[in-house]
């Protein structure tokens, strides 16, 4: 019988594997809250209870942490693209999109740029979906609408957009008012990528 192309299911953890994982994960999320992106590894593995080495042998890299740490609030950013697909204004829908990325970002501190520098650094294992290629995906389906109804540039990418977005998040995470400058400066941005 041949093999499947995604290779073996995974097998199901146990039940003390799971809860030092989880452990883990809601460490790196309060201390992620806290400090942003970059926050320390070895703070997070006290704060888990659990050795360095456990750490690093669940996560072997900052990237795959951040991706179990933001998998489900990126799915739910995801579903409320998917929600926007339908509107009659591509042109808003997308506006509306950038915008709920935006403020993710901004809230969740330097994680835009760690999952998208991570992003380009790094494979996904078999089987897996990273969170800037779920929101590549949700956002190339806006776009793509948005520029069939010409409420967009022909030649604007996912890419260009993310990157936008990602800069003004940066840029503003640290303001008193970030999530407001950064819809701000979004408006100025999107004059340039609405179609003349």
């Amino acid at each position: 019988m041949p093999k499947s192309a995604a290779g073996p299911a995974p097998r199901p953890m146990r039940a003390d594997a799971r809860r030092g994982y989880d452990r883990i994960v809601a460490a790196a999320e309060s201390l992620v809250a806290e400090h942003g992106a970059e926050a320390s590894l070895e703070e997070i593995a006290r704060h888990a209870g659990v050795g360095s080495t456990t750490l690093h042998r669940r996560f072997p890299s900052r990237q795959l942490l951040l991706e179990a740490v933001f998998k489900g609030r990126v799915e739910a950013l995801c579903a409320k693209a998917h929600g926007l697909l339908p509107a009659p204004d591509p042109g808003a829908a997308l506006v509306i999109w950038l915008r709920a990325v935006g403020a993710h970002a901004v809230a969740n501190r330097g994680l835009g740029a760690s999952l998208m520098h991570g992003a380009r650094d790094s494979d996904p294992s078999p089987g897996t979906t990273t969170c800037h290629a779920m929101i590549t995906s949700a956002d190339d389906e806006l776009l793509d609408r948005a520029r069939r109804m010409n409420a967009v540039r022909p030649d604007v990418t996912i890419t260009q957009l993310l990157k936008l977005v990602s800069a003004i998040a940066l840029a503003t995470e640290e303001e008193p008012d970030g999530p407001g400058e950064a819809d701000r400066l979004l408006d100025l941005a999107i004059d340039g990528v609405r179609a003349r």
